[in-house]
């Protein structure tokens, strides 16, 4: 019979950063409460939780750097928003900002979250945050 290895959802006693996009706030504000309401309910203490609000979705994998450095947290979540418009900026940000937070994740050895929506249309990430 082969092991299983699962994680727990407890926060209790852990330390976390969270890294979140100023840009599309009206998404952003709300996966930053769906994200504090999630570590609440696991455990986490509020005074356990740094969030460090940045610019715009481009600069979310050198916070989340910087924060993994520190090695202060048990786990960093990226929040952001990145809805398409009519030129290919979309494809460029995404891209990078995917292959960023992977980085950090890879170089830190802690869990850093990738919480960042990318949809066609405003009412999608409505739907999704």
């Amino acid at each position: 019979m082969p092991k299983i290895f699962e994680g727990k959802l407890l926060a209790e006693g852990k330390k976390f950063g969270i890294a979140v996009s100023r840009f599309n706030d009206f998404i952003t504000d709300r996966l930053l409460g769906g994200a504090m309401d999630a570590l609440i309910r696991s455990g986490a203490n509020d005074a356990d939780i740094d969030i460090v609000k940045v610019p715009g979705a481009f600069e979310i994998p050198l916070i989340a750097k910087k924060m993994a450095k520190k090695k202060k947290y048990n786990a960093i979540i990226c929040l952001g928003a990145v809805i398409r418009g009519s030129t290919p900026h979309f494809d460029y940000v995404c891209s990078e900002v995917s292959k960023g937070i992977a980085l950090v994740s890879m170089d830190s050895e802690i869990p850093v979250i990738f919480g960042i929506v990318t949809t066609d249309t405003i009412e999608q990430a409505i739907e999704r945050a």
